[in-house]
C-alpha cells in the first residue's frame, strides 16, 4: 500500500526514541544508585550483596566455525542474550566460566590479580568441554577497556571489589550431543562485597560422605557449569542444619576434597612435632585455583613450616583435633579470598576447630598478604595494573550505550 513503508519507518523511529528514553532513565538511575558505591565505606548497606547488581556494559564475542572462528570482540550495553530454544547450552550444559576481581587500590589504581592464569584456566576448561579456546592476550586487552568504561562501579572499600565473570557457552541451534560449531563468549561485571552473608566471620561446614562433588576421570578440575548445579541441593541441606558451606568428601575413607566452591587448607602439628600446611593434591578432582596456587607459593617463600600437597581424611582431622594438633582449617578462593572454618558437622557430631583462637593465625597472615597485593599496599608482579584510558570518557560511554 502507498505510504506503508513511511508509516513503518515512523513507528520504528518512535520505538527507537522510546527505547533511548528508557535507556537514558536507566542510565541516570544507575549512576545515582552507584554514586555512593564508588565512595563506599565499611558500612554493610553501601556494599551490594554478591552477584546481585551489574554494571552498564558487557563484552561479547561470537564464534562461528563456518565464518572462520572467532569474530571481533565488541563492548555493548548490558543486555539480555537471545538464544535459540535448541541451543546446546540449554540442553547439554556446554558452559564454563571464570571468576576474577578488579580492586581499587589505596593509590587509586585499578588492579587485577594474576588475570592471565584465569584466562589460561578458561582455555583448559574449554578443551574439556569441546568449546573453542580464546586468545588470552586479546581478551585481557578488551577486559581492560570494559573495566575502564565502567570504572565508576569499582567500590572504594577494602571489603569490596568489582567481580568479573567471563563466560563461554555453546549456542548451536540443534539438538544432539556433539561438539559445537557456534559459541558465545561474554564478560559481565558486578560490584560486590563479601561472598558470604556472614562476611569474614568463620563458617560451619556440613560433611556428608554420601554426596560427591567430583570423581576420578570426571571434570572436577575444570570450571564447568555442570559441576555447580548438583551442589545446590546439598548446600540447602547444609543450610537446614545451620551450616554455611558443604565440606565435600570422597571415597570410603572420606578424603577432604573442597569446601563449597573453595579450596581447603589445614594447618597442624605433624607426627614429628613440626608445623605443616596441607591442601589436597591436584588429582583431577580438585579445581586448580589461582588463590590455592598463590597461597602455596607464598608459604614456600616464607619457608617457616612444611608445605605439602597430599590427601587427608576426616578420620585424620578428628584424630588431630583430639590430640590438640589441629591448629586451623580455612577455605580459599577468588570470591571469598580466605575464609576461616570454626566447626564441622559430621555424622551428627559437631567438631570444633580452633582456627580463630590463636594469636596472629596463619589464615589471617595469608589474607593480609593477598589483599595487600590486590589493593596496592604491597607492590608485586602478581598485580596487573589497568592502564587508564582517556578514550573512554563519559561522552564515549553515552555514545556507546545509545
Amino acid at each position: 500500500m502507498p505510504g506503508e513503508s513511511s508509516w513503518i519507518y515512523r513507528v520504528m523511529k518512535q520505538l527507537k526514541n522510546e527505547c533511548n528514553r528508557v535507556r537514558s532513565i536507566q542510565h541516570i538511575l544507575s549512576r545515582k544508585k552507584h554514586a555512593a558505591l564508588s565512595h563506599a565505606s565499611n558500612e554493610k548497606d553501601t556494599i551490594p550483596k554478591f552477584g546481585t547488581i551489574f554494571t552498564e556494559h558487557m563484552l561479547q564475542m561470537e564464534y562461528d566455525k563456518s565464518c572462520g572462528g572467532w569474530q571481533s570482540p565488541k563492548i555493548t550495553p548490558f543486555e539480555n542474550i537471545n538464544l535459540h530454544p535448541a541451543a546446546k547450552v540449554l540442553h547439554y550444559a556446554t558452559t564454563l566460566f571464570e571468576g576474577m576481581k578488579a580492586y581499587r587500590g589505596v593509590d587509586g589504581k585499578i588492579r587485577l590479580f594474576r588475570p592471565q592464569l584465569n584466562l589460561q584456566r578458561l582455555n583448559q576448561s574449554a578443551i574439556r568441554a569441546c568449546l573453542p579456546r580464546v586468545d588470552t592476550h586479546l581478551l585481557l586487552n578488551y577486559l581492560e577497556k570494559l573495566i575502564n568504561i565502567d570504572e565508576q562501579y569499582i567500590p572504594m572499600a577494602e571489603n569490596a571489589s568489582l567481580y568479573i565473570r567471563p563466560t563461554l557457552i555453546g549456542v548451536d541451534p540443534t539438538l544432539g550431543v556433539s561438539s559445537i560449531s557456534k559459541a558465545l563468549f561474554y564478560v559481565i561485571l558486578s560490584p560486590c562485597g563479601p561472598y558470604f552473608e556472614t562476611g569474614s566471620k568463620p563458617v560451619r561446614l556440613y560433611a556428608d560422605g554420601s554426596f560427591v562433588r567430583a570423581w576420578p576421570g570426571g571434570c572436577g578440575n575444570v570450571k564447568m557449569g555442570a559441576n555447580y548445579a548438583p551442589s545446590v541441593y546439598v548446600q540447602e541441606l547444609a543450610a537446614k542444619k545451620g551450616c554455611q558451606q558443604v565440606l565435600w568428601l570422597f571415597g570410603e575413607n572420606e578424603q577432604l576434597a573442597e569446601v563449597g566452591t573453595m579450596t581447603i587448607f589445614a594447618f597442624y602439628i605433624n607426627d614429628k612435632g613440626e608445623r605443616e600446611l596441607l591442601t589436597p593434591p591436584l588429582d583431577g578432582t580438585i579445581l586448580p585455583s589461582i588463590t590455592r596456587r598463590s597461597l602455596l607459593e607464598i608459604a614456600r617463600d616464607w619457608n617457616e613450616f612444611n608445605v605439602v600437597e597430599k590427601p587427608i581424611t576426616m578420620k585424620e582431622i578428628i584424630s588431630m583435633k583430639k590430640q590438640n594438633k589441629l591448629l586451623e582449617l580455612f577455605g580459599t578462593g577468588t570470591a571469598c579470598v580466605v575464609c576461616p572454618i570454626s566447626e564441622i558437622l559430621h555424622k551428627d557430631q559437631l567438631i570444633r576447630i580452633p582456627t580463630c583462637e590463636h594469636i596472629n593465625p596463619i589464615h589471617q597472615r595469608f589474607l593480609k598478604t593477598l589483599t595487600d597485593i590486590q589493593f596496592g599496599r604491597t607492590q608485586h608482579e602478581w598485580a596487573h595494573i589497568i592502564r587508564p584510558s582517556n578514550m573512554y570518557t563519559e561522552d564515549y560511554r553515552m555514545q556507546l550505550a545509545y
